[in-house]
This record gives C-alpha cells, sequence and structure tokens, in this order.
C-alpha cells in the first residue's frame, strides 16, 4: 500500500470511528527515510483531530480512542504516529 492509500484509509477510518469535527492528516515518512525502525515501507504520521467523543476524557482515553480506531493499520501501514488532540475539555 502507498502512502496516499495509507491516508485515505486512515481518514476513512477515523471517520467512521470518531465522526471528527476537524481531521488532518500528515504523512511524515519523507523525515524519516532509511530509518532503521520503518518495516518494509510503513509511514510515519500526524493525526491532528477533534471529536465530541473526546470530551471529558483524560487525554490517554482519547488517544486509546484513535489507536482503537487505526487497529487494523498498526502491524504493517503505520509505523509512528503523533496524535494531536485538539477538543477543548471542560474546567
Amino acid at each position: 500500500m502507498n502512502n496516499q492509500a495509507r491516508l485515505d484509509k486512515i481518514r476513512d477510518l477515523l471517520t467512521v470511528a470518531l465522526a471528527p469535527t476537524a481531521l488532518e492528516i500528515i504523512d511524515d515518512s519523507h523525515l524519516h527515510a532509511g530509518h532503521a525502525g520503518a518495516r518494509g515501507g510503513a509511514g510515519h504520521f500526524t493525526v491532528k483531530i477533534d471529536s465530541p467523543q473526546f470530551v471529558g476524557l483524560p487525554l490517554l482515553k482519547q488517544h486509546r480512542l484513535v489507536y482503537q480506531a487505526l487497529d487494523s493499520m498498526m502491524d504493517h501501514d503505520i509505523h509512528a504516529l503523533s496524535i494531536q488532540i485538539t477538543t477543548q475539555q471542560p474546567k
């Protein structure tokens, strides 16, 4: 799978699982070219996401929801994932 296909699949999985109000996915793979840990071309990505499902949850649980949504890709398609949650938490 090429990285554009990975980007599309990440977008689809997150959209279905979390119904984000904002979603940006950045392919950072070019920054890690030749990285010894990159398996078989698996990509490096940054996900910036806001979802109503995050409201009231601690950051760790928010991240777990993202990882759960992308679970099917974590073994072969995603080598590294940076998650930036943009939901404002109630004080």
